[in-house]
């Protein structure tokens, strides 16, 4: 295989960091898994799509993740590398899952996420704001059975706002193959933290003979810019749809 010739430095090192070039982006790689962008045990993209992902080398990234190997938080296997962070702490009551609704009430409901970079559904680009076509951020959710029977579906499309202001769903783009899994469980924290107050609208209406529900909700922000749109569809004679909102205490 040829040897991939180094590139530059793809940021300048802060005064008095003398750290050589994989330490840190084993550092910047670990933010991103402390951020949740690859939860724990999930498998982190390829040495190629890293090395694009950072602009560096693919030999800078092996170095990278051999200082996260011997740090212990990450583990290679035949399945290639994979987070091995601590789970994270229990969340605050306030925080809400993405997409609200997406949690099956079937204990035993086996859960798929996958992103692309895609055409959003012709309704969903209008609600965004996009032209006709133009491909944007896409999450597809499948909740089913064990035997395959389907419980819950969702669809999300993302905004040109959201993925320009929250780092971490920007970085999805890179791997939005439509293989790789992809867990946004804390996308609406990452809109959050990026300074995005959170304002829905859900309407819920039947599908078909009334069997099932779909709702779906809009998202935008406190300058009613939209941020997303979700078609989330829920078999009613075999699941049961729940919202649970708290709500802090007047003070």
């Amino acid at each position: 295989m040829a040897r991939t010739t180094p590139l530059d430095p793809p940021l300048d090192s802060p005064p008095g960091d003398d750290r050589p070039l994989y330490g840190r982006i084993a550092a910047l790689l670990l933010d991103e898994l402390r951020d949740g962008t690859v939860p724990p045990g999930e498998r982190l993209p390829g040495e190629r799509q890293l090395a694009a992902h950072f602009g560096v080398s693919r030999e800078t990234v092996r170095q990278a993740l051999e200082v996260l190997r011997r740090g212990g938080l990450v583990a290679t296997d035949r399945r290639g590398s994979h987070a091995t962070l601590p789970g994270r702490p229990v969340e605050a009551p306030e925080s809400l899952t993405f997409p609200v609704g997406a949690r099956s009430a079937d204990p035993c409901a086996v859960d798929r996420s996958t992103v692309t970079w895609e055409p959003p559904p012709p309704e969903h680009a209008q609600a965004l704001g996009l032209a006709p076509h133009r491909p944007t951020l896409v999450h597809h959710y499948l909740s089913a059975t064990p035997d395959g029977r389907s419980l819950r579906t969702a669809l999300t499309s993302f905004s040109p706002v959201a993925l320009a202001e929250v780092a971490e769903l920007a970085r999805y783009r890179d791997r939005a193959d439509g293989a790789t899994p992809a867990q946004l469980r804390r996308a609406y924290d990452w809109m959050r933290k990026a300074g995005l107050a959170l304002h829905h609208r859900d309407a819920i209406t039947q599908v078909g003979d009334a069997s099932s529900v779909r709702v779906t909700r809009r998202v935008h922000d406190q300058y009613a810019r939209p941020l997303e749109i979700t078609d989330l569809v829920v078999d009613a004679e075999r699941d049961t749809l729940v919202y649970e909102f708290t709500l802090p205490a007047a003070g």
